[in-house]
């Protein structure tokens, strides 16, 4: 199904509207309503359209405002310098283009001709938090404003005077008349996570985020609660009397912004560490590239870096737009969320049959890489979205690497849009849908269904399963469309004659292929399990199973004589069970099981397997047995796949996700959720080399 796009005007229109309501939100009620990622990419595609048609710009736009309208219950307070936001790059070109802009207009307004139009640029980590104005009157705190439209903000002097890392008199012997110091207020990540436990058990919404707990923090009117949550600040700006001269060197007015972070960190103010002189873009990019890793290990959130020119008379040079300045902008790491609009909805049909529904969507960059589709697993997650067409969709990056469509803004939808459902007939062989009662699997249930035999093929000779090199989805695709192969059995039927009549298949091609089909004859009996594609039967359960009982006779007979020896085994339950019974009951798969030992498979254990589990039981480590591991992020010296053997060889088991049985997880280069989930959780968390000790001790 295509979708009719919206004209500019129309879409514009949405978008002022949505933009302006999610302000409101923020910053009057105090109550989010979307992220700030998908803010950015929102409030960005009416720029976009404003900029290719001038005359669709209205006054209530939002490009034509500096912030948000102050919240009610302060005081407001006129800002002495305005506090103005950011431009944003998302990618390294934009900043590039900043830059060379940049670059262009200082050496314009350059007096000295002779001078070299080069500067240099402070890198700063952008935290996540609320920005503040703090004003000194002769070395004294006398009061402290939030940013609200950037002109002038709520004073919570009081709230502001309970965060310790802000000084209430400057470290200055002889102080300036005034001083404006900018920073930014934060709560860091354990403080977030004690605060939401505490809400949890109270029955309180939880905070979103710890920018919005620390905004809701800020804005409480007794100071009591500020105190208790222990907020953090890191001032990063400031601005002095031109003409005030200091009674010490290190105090007079600085000309650069290197020289403001040490004024500032002299005066008795918390300046972050972790910022960087920068000679060139190259020196910006590997500032960028370094941070987007080593962000993870903070303490407190961070979203992306701020660059600013280094030198105040290029500053002044390069001046101000309306909302930002032009010599400073920050630079996002790739978001999470992100706004994009639904083209189409197609379904899949999976190896048992099972039908899903596949969200198609126009491209967006999420967490680095480029997506435009997901899934939406069934009927019930279809229904719960409420999915229209041409709807614009927010997509995150869940469980650290899967695109996944988190809702729908339907304040954006067309008005010609239409619900979208399953269909009522499978897409690949036409065969009614079958839903289950209390269920919410559709599937078809047409054992010859073309979909469902790719499907079951394809997992089979996949790495975890049989591994056979050389047969691809393609290749699959051609032997199922000419009726070659009917059965998983089937493939051990196949010879040269039959593979090179499929499209580019070649004659070293064809036998490289069959000697790897008859290869995996070898292949373990967990394996086998594991390929044989039941529901519910991973690779790690399918080991597990393995190892308790040594062939498919003993595993069906035990299925329905004695299910309690099954659910005995550690990690399988009566679901699992059940699934095996479903499995073994099915007339086609007993007629599987006899065709593929008539090829050669005998679905049970072999010797060579017998002599690696008794080294392996004499390799166990108590550290392991019984252990649930977690694997996130990178590892450097091992592949997941390396990790997962030696956790399991030494008595240990694996797990995809984060739960209160999980014993250790295990972090590498640029974790993902994970981490924080275990932080919640109280899991021990531990390095690459510490998993190694733990495996040597």
């Amino acid at each position: 199904m295509s979708v009719l796009y919206d004209k500019p005007s129309q879409r514009a229109a949405e978008l002022r509207a949505f933009l302006n309501k999610a302000s409101h939100a923020y910053y009057v009620l105090d109550n989010p309503i979307i992220e700030d990622g998908v803010y950015d990419q929102l409030y960005r595609e009416l720029i976009d359209i404003e900029n290719n048609d001038p005359s669709l710009v209205t006054a209530d736009s939002p490009s034509q405002r500096i912030g948000g309208i102050p919240a009610k219950g302060f005081k407001s307070k006129q800002h002495r310098v305005p506090l103005l936001s950011l431009d944003n790059a998302f990618n390294f070109e934009e900043l590039k283009a900043w830059y060379l802009r940049l670059e262009k207009t200082i050496k314009i307004k350059q007096v000295d001709k002779t001078e070299t139009p080069l500067f240099t640029m402070v890198g700063e980590l952008k935290i996540d938090g609320n920005a503040l104005a703090l004003t000194y009157s002769e070395g004294i705190l006398i009061s402290a404003t939030t940013r609200g439209d950037g002109r002038k903000g709520e004073e919570i002097t009081p709230n502001v005077r309970t965060i310790s890392s802000i000084p209430l008199r400057l470290h200055i012997k002889n102080p300036p008349p005034w001083l404006e110091v900018r920073g930014e207020t934060f709560i860091p990540n354990d403080k977030f996570i004690d605060i939401n436990n505490k809400r949890k058990k109270c029955g309180e919404e939880l905070f979103a985020n710890p920018r919005n707990a620390c905004a809701g923090t800020l804005r409480q009117l007794d100071p009591k609660v500020v105190f208790d949550r222990k907020l953090d600040f890191f001032a990063y700006t400031m601005h002095l009397p031109e003409k005030w001269e200091a009674q010490e060197n290190r105090y007079k007015n600085p000309t650069q912004q290197w020289q403001a972070l040490n004024w500032l960190k002299s005066a008795g103010f918390k300046v972050n560490t972790n910022t960087e002189l920068l000679k060139d873009l190259n020196a910006v990019k590997n500032f960028f590239d370094r941070w987007e890793t080593q962000r993870q290990t903070l303490p407190y959130a961070t979203d992306g870096v701020v660059i600013k020119v280094n030198e105040f008379n290029h500053q002044a040079s390069a001046g101000l737009t309306q909302k930002a300045p032009r010599w400073a902008i920050a630079l996002k790491y790739p978001a999470e969320e992100a706004p994009t609009k639904l083209i189409r909805l197609t379904y899949q049909v999976g190896r048992t049959g099972t039908i899903t529904p596949v969200a198609e969507f126009e491209p967006i960059t999420l967490a680095g890489t480029s997506v435009s589709r997901a899934t939406l697993h069934n009927a019930n997650r279809l229904t719960a979205l409420d999915l229209h067409s041409g709807d614009t969709i927010v997509v995150r990056k869940a469980g650290e690497i899967i695109p996944e469509v988190l809702r729908v803004l339907k304040t954006l939808r067309p008005t010609t849009a239409t619900p979208l459902k399953l269909p009522n007939y499978c897409p690949s062989c036409n065969t009614k849908l079958v839903r289950e009662v209390d269920q919410a699997i559709t599937r078809c249930v047409n054992n010859s269904c073309p979909a469902k035999l790719s499907g079951a093929l394809k997992h089979w000779v996949s790495k975890g399963a049989m591994d056979i090199d050389g047969l691809g989805n393609k290749m699959i695709e051609q032997l199922v469309e000419k009726g070659l192969v009917k059965s998983i059995s089937n493939l051990y039927t196949l010879n040269i004659n039959l593979l090179t009549s499929l499209d580019r298949v070649g004659l070293k091609s064809a036998e490289k292929l069959i000697t790897s089909i008859e290869e995996s004859k070898k292949q373990p009996w967990h394996k086998q399990l594991y390929g044989l594609g039941i529901n519910q039967i991973g690779q790690a359960n399918a080991k597990a199973i393995a190892n308790t009982f040594k062939s498919i006779s003993e595993l069906s007979t035990a299925t329905y004589q004695s299910p309690e020896l099954i659910n005995s085994i550690y990690g399988i339950g009566d679901e699992i069970t059940e699934s095996l019974k479903e499995w073994f009951s099915n007339q086609s798969n007993q007629k599987l099981i006899k065709e593929l030992q008539f090829q050669g498979l005998a679905l049970e254990v072999n010797k060579q397997e017998c002599s690696r589990s008794a080294i392996s039981l004499t390799a166990q480590n108590s550290s392991f047995v019984g252990k649930s591991f977690v694997l996130t992020g990178t590892l450097k010296s091992l592949s997941r796949n390396e990790a997962q053997i030696l956790i399991e060889e030494a008595g240990g088991k694996i797990s995809s996700s984060i739960s209160v049985k999980t014993s250790y997880l295990i972090t590498g280069d640029k974790p993902g959720s994970k981490l924080s989930k275990a932080k919640e959780l109280g899991i021990k968390i531990i390095k690459e080399n510490e998993f190694k000790n733990l495996l040597s001790s």
